[in-house]
């Protein structure tokens, strides 16, 4: 999917265990099928998971993400009214692979972009439970200080604008472009709360329809509440948005920022992933197409 990124196998996943975690050496290692685009998963006997970085890196900056992506999980994991993941342990570069590594608890499930959910007002219920449950917990003072999405709209201008470039030939730009002009300075008064800020189909795991766990915690912190917003679009019918929103009680400015962050993540996708991760790039154009049709 990147330039140079690093090829990960099951040869040395194994080999990296037994070096590192001898306990585990001997349980089943198997590749896990993903659409995720930072890292290489892979099972470690029936309920674990490594996570491995695919992108180079300086290894002494991974290492802090990792910590930090722990220390996001297991605040996420004291808040979340459904299954998230555990972190068990962090690994360290190897002979033939040069960054420190994550292994976490497994949670079974399918992924929403296998499972028939895009209609189900009961599956977006339980997703606003999730989003008012991570809400309501304290921030302590915490402000949002990031440079990703999650700030000030406007803040997303200039990627904005290169995604609507790059997207040309692909999708309605012109209309999008208008579209984001109208959203970009839409007002809050609301203050940060907590986020899982990347609620995307595979990130949310299904069971018997309804909402099984969310996986992917690293980028839990405190932001725009709007930014948890995201399956509206990215996922949920209009039947289920409508749901979704009732549920939430979100007002006509939370509902417009949270159209104007699905907006910018979606359009960085488009173009980025159309050859190299189809999904991505299918599920940004759904979203994009989802935006316009509700604006």
């Amino acid at each position: 999917m990147h330039a140079g990124q690093l090829d990960v196998t099951t040869d040395l996943v194994e080999g990296l265990l037994r070096r590192q975690f001898p306990e585990w050496s001997t349980s089943a290692i198997r590749a896990v099928p993903s659409h995720g685009t930072v890292n290489a998963l892979f099972r470690i006997g029936d309920h674990l998971v490594g996570r491995f970085p695919i992108l180079p890196a300086d290894p002494v900056v991974i290492r802090k993400e990792l910590e930090d992506e722990a220390d996001a999980a297991r605040r996420l994991r004291a808040i979340s009214p459904y299954p998230t993941p555990e972190p068990i342990a962090i690994g360290e570069p190897g002979e033939s692979y040069p960054l420190p590594w994550a292994v976490y608890s497994w949670l079974d499930g399918r992924i929403a972009y296998d499972a028939d959910v895009a209609g189900s007002t009961a599956f977006a219920e339980d997703l606003a439970r999730f989003v008012l449950a991570l809400r309501a917990a304290p921030t302590e003072g915490r402000v949002f200080t990031g440079t990703w999405r999650g700030g000030v709209l406007t803040s997303q201008d200039e990627y904005v604008a290169d995604g609507l470039e790059r997207s040309r030939g692909m999708i309605d730009v012109d209309a999008l472009a208008r579209l984001w002009a109208d959203l970009r300075n839409t007002a809050r008064t609301e203050p940060d709360v907590w986020t899982h800020r990347d609620l995307m189909p595979g990130n949310l795991l299904v069971a018997d329809g309804r909402l099984a766990g969310v996986i992917d915690v690293g980028t839990f912190t405190v932001s725009d509440p709007a930014m948890d917003l995201q399956p509206a679009w990215n996922l949920l019918d209009a039947r289920a948005r409508s749901a979704f929103r009732a549920a939430l009680g979100s007002d006509d400015d939370e509902w417009r920022r949270g159209m104007g962050w699905s907006f910018a993540q979606a359009i960085g996708c488009l173009w980025y992933y159309v050859e190299t991760n189809p999904v991505m790039s299918r599920t940004a154009h759904h979203t994009l197409t989802a935006l316009l049709t509700a604006a």
